[in-house]
């Protein structure tokens, strides 16, 4: 499915994973793109193979653990991308571990990435869509917002608020005409399994691809401004979470 009508899409974590994929999915489909990562070189390197299907793509490194700057240089980077149509809070951090014996500072970075970062880039866009009278915002969250796994307790919280948070803000927004859209995927093999905080054994071959879910992303962005899907569920047909 493409676009006929011309659109610009923000997505954070658009370095790897769910946020390469959706970044090269919006691109096929005609939306400019505006990527945000930390690696200014891998974000190179996705915007330029989305430039390569003819849209316009650009880079911004921004490190969103850095709570306090996100909002200003989300706000900068949308003006400087104007008109943003749609955002994409994909970024975020995977943590296991029980509840118990998770350090505070542990659940600080878990809930500042997932949860807070997230706020502050909705609020970075929030002004010029309310402007526009329209816009979308996706967020994925994750299986673990809606039922608990036990060894996932800040991510599973995490996720589970940022649930709250679109439920939240489409209700606030919605008779501005702002779309609130929340992706909650299952197991997705990305390189998200590869880092130190989480450590976990799952057979990757059954999960989800980045791919998939991009497609999911996609065809929320594509919907008629008249219409929303408000929540998104996509599981492995394998069995795995």
């Amino acid at each position: 499915m493409t676009s006929t009508i011309q659109r610009r899409a923000l997505i954070t974590g658009a370095s790897s994973g769910i946020g390469k994929a959706t970044a090269l999915a919006f691109a096929k489909a005609g939306i400019d793109v505006a990527l945000v990562s930390r690696s200014q070189e891998s974000l190179e390197a996705v915007a330029n193979a989305a430039r390569a299907t003819g849209v316009k793509a650009s880079a911004y490194s921004l490190d969103l653990a850095k709570i306090e700057q996100v909002r200003a240089a989300i706000e900068a980077i949308a003006a400087d991308f104007a008109p943003v149509d749609i955002l994409v809070n994909n970024a975020g951090i995977g943590y296991t571990g029980s509840l118990s014996e998770t350090p505070l500072s542990d659940w600080q970075q878990v809930i500042d990435l997932n949860l807070t970062s997230v706020f502050q880039c909705i609020l970075g866009v929030l002004p010029a869509m309310r402007d526009q009278k329209k816009g979308t915002i996706i967020n994925v969250a994750s299986i673990a917002g809606q039922q608990p796994f036990p060894g996932w307790g800040a991510y599973s919280v995490s996720k589970a608020g940022l649930i709250a948070l679109s439920k939240t803000l489409a209700a606030e927004e919605r008779n501005r005409g702002i779309r609130v859209v929340t992706v909650c995927p299952g197991s997705v093999n990305t390189p998200l399994w590869d880092t130190d905080t989480v450590q976990a054994d799952f057979n990757r071959l059954a999960m989800l691809t980045p791919e998939i879910v991009a497609q999911s992303i996609l065809h929320t962005a594509l919907l008629p401004e008249q219409a929303v899907i408000e929540s998104v569920t996509l599981m492995p047909s394998a069995g795995t979470l």
